[in-house]
């Protein structure tokens, strides 16, 4: 049986060029990671990402984060902000666990090159950051309620009668959702019309240039955090895929809503786990009737407007926690499962990196049928890995490419204290 697969060289960025021209005219271009902890590909991905805005005119980025968090950064990489604080202040904002994901020295540098690209572009055509994640319930609700106060009239009564619905709960959403999972009284009509009274009170303001927009758009969003939040929170507590699919939902709902704000020629770069930006269908995801990003937008947008990039390695080192919530470290990843896609990848390719092709991988005997596909959460326990984290994957459907990195490194994180008020456990899904 044939055992060798068609791969390209990757080991400096001119290796990205046939990546660029296979990439095409696709508006959504999904970069994925095998773990929220890996040096390579948080670095390979930034060297994607400047020759999708440089040469392919990508208008933003949005990533697996917070809303309100990285709104902050997407106003200081557009000079929103009175001061020049450097890029690693800025990413102090991302206190909540697991701080590493975003506060780390690989998006330091990402950081202030956008904001340095930024510098020389007009407000139109500056590039933005964005959060796709749903999480942030009581940060969002805060943000509402500053920006009603100040705007006046019209959705502040709504606002602050969402906010008072939460309040018994202590900015805690598992005790939110331990509390209202089975019964009657909850916050989902309160946060439902404040999300209507913001909307007729956005619709109402001039509508400005694409900053003033972006302003209102960050207003509506959080209120539509907080709509979907509450569900999620609710889904969890309850068990099964639900909650899974609430968060992918908002996900792709957050995306085509920052598509449309940019027109209708805008391109969107979006950074996720593998678990997200992987078509859910050509997984054993689908067996449990989870939904993703990756396969939301191809439907969405149709499969040659979207591209998809998954990551992968063999072994090294990354960041996570032993449990969630835990202090980060610095952990081993062993050799790949026997028989994994990543242990046939170095098999192959004895040490080196490589670029691979859906198109060129597909009626491949050994991929006819799924293999184990290695993820690794933000809870990792590498003692169990020959027991889980390897998803049954048919990997020349749920991506268009593939690189791969046979010896990886753990990212640098940011000296961040974690802030208390950690979001519930959501193992085995902690992707």
């Amino acid at each position: 049986m044939k055992t060798t697969f068609p791969t390209h060289p990757l080991r400096r960025a001119s290796d990205l060029d046939p990546l660029l021209e296979a990439i095409g005219e696709a508006r959504v271009v999904l970069l994925g990671e095998a773990s929220h902890g890996t040096s390579e590909f948080y670095t390979w991905r930034t060297a994607l990402t400047k020759l999708l805005i440089q040469e392919k005119g990508f208008q933003f980025m949005a990533v697996e984060g917070d809303w309100p968090d990285c709104f902050e950064v997407n106003a200081a990489i557009k000079h929103n902000t009175p001061t020049h604080a450097p890029a690693s202040s800025v990413l102090s904002t991302f206190n909540r666990w697991p701080t590493w994901m975003w506060g780390n020295w690989e998006i330091v540098a990402l950081v202030e090159w956008l904001r340095e690209h930024n510098q020389a572009l007009a407000d139109d055509k500056q590039i933005g950051f964005y959060g796709l994640d749903v999480y942030s319930l009581w940060e969002s609700l805060q943000e509402i309620l500053h920006y009603v106060e100040k705007q006046g009239d019209g959705a502040v009564q709504a606002a602050h009668k969402a906010f008072r619905c939460f309040e018994p709960y202590s900015e805690d959403p598992q005790e939110y959702a331990q509390a209202v999972a089975f019964v009657s009284e909850d916050c989902e009509d309160e946060v439902t019309e404040m999300l209507r009274a913001l909307r007729r009170q956005v619709r109402d303001l001039p509508p400005g240039g694409l900053r003033a927009q972006e302003q209102k758009f960050n207003a509506e969003q959080n209120a539509l955090v907080a709509v979907n939040a509450e569900r999620y929170y609710r889904a969890m507590i309850r068990g099964g895929a639900a909650s899974w699919n609430v968060r992918d939902q908002h996900m792709m709902e957050t995306l085509t809503r920052l598509l449309d704000l940019h027109g209708p020629n805008s391109k969107a770069i979006i950074w996720e786990h593998n678990t997200h930006i992987g078509d859910a269908r050509y997984t054993d995801m689908r067996d449990d009737q989870m939904v993703n990003v990756g396969q939301l937008a191809r439907e969405a947008y149709g499969r040659d407007n979207v591209f998809a990039v998954g990551f992968g390695t063999y072994q090294g080192t990354v960041v996570a926690g032993k449990k969630w919530g835990a202090t980060p470290e610095v952990m081993t990843v062993p050799e790949a499962r026997r028989s994994s896609w990543e242990h046939m990848l170095h098999q192959q390719l004895k040490g080196d990196n490589a670029l691979l092709f859906s198109e060129e991988l597909r009626g491949h005997p050994l991929l006819a049928h799924s293999v184990g596909h290695r993820a690794i959460g933000v809870v990792y326990r590498p003692e169990f890995e020959q027991f889980g984290n390897y998803v049954p994957t048919q990997i020349p459907e749920r991506y268009d490419a593939f690189m791969f990195f046979d010896q990886t490194r753990a990212l640098h994180a940011l000296p961040t204290e974690a802030d208390t008020h950690t979001p519930p456990d959501l193992y085995p899904w902690n992707y």
